[in-house]
């Protein structure tokens, strides 16, 4: 039987902490049927929220993500769609999941939602306040030095959607 297999699509969820990425990828979960992967929840549920408290955080971390990268790639082998809610703010760590998802068969999608910086600020502290399963010590501090590393996605960079391997406009 000569079935065509349905192409699924590594969805990126590229921003810093607060910035709506998390309730993004919900959403594009609930539209899609795309597996969700977001390291904060499976780090709290492992280990609890260590940020701050533990010399081990970002190994735990680093570990939890490349577990979830594990998983997803054999997902979308099998044709099922993935969400990975990590960050991605260097333009290289994009590049390469985008590479990955060609050599899959994999369409993909970076989805940023550009949020501004004071508004990042707002968030976190209204988190901090009441978050559940989520990381509730990020500081200010911890803000600017992260905004300060981002990279955020350029124009080019957002209207390039590979589609199993195809250059497109999103």
């Amino acid at each position: 039987m000569n079935e065509k297999r349905k192409v699924p699509t590594l969805y990126l969820m590229v921003g810093l902490p607060c910035s709506g990425k998390t309730t993004l990828a919900k959403q594009i979960e609930q539209e899609t049927g795309a597996v969700r992967f977001t390291p904060d929840e499976w780090h709290i549920f492992l280990f609890g929220d260590d940020f701050h408290k533990s010399d081990e955080h970002d190994a735990r971390h680093d570990r939890v993500e490349a577990l979830m990268w594990q998983i997803g790639r054999k997902l979308l082998r099998q044709g099922v769609s993935v969400i990975l809610d990590f960050g991605f703010w260097a333009k290289e760590q994009r590049d390469e999941k985008r590479a990955e998802a060609k050599a899959l068969g994999a369409d993909f999608q970076i989805c940023y939602p550009d949020t501004p910086f004071p508004e990042l600020l707002r968030r976190v502290e209204t988190r901090n306040l009441t978050g559940e399963n989520v990381f509730t010590s990020i500081t200010p501090e911890d803000m600017k030095e992260w905004n300060s590393l981002f990279q955020p996605p350029e124009e080019e960079e957002l209207e390039r959607r590979t589609a199993a391997g195809t250059r497109e406009a999103s």
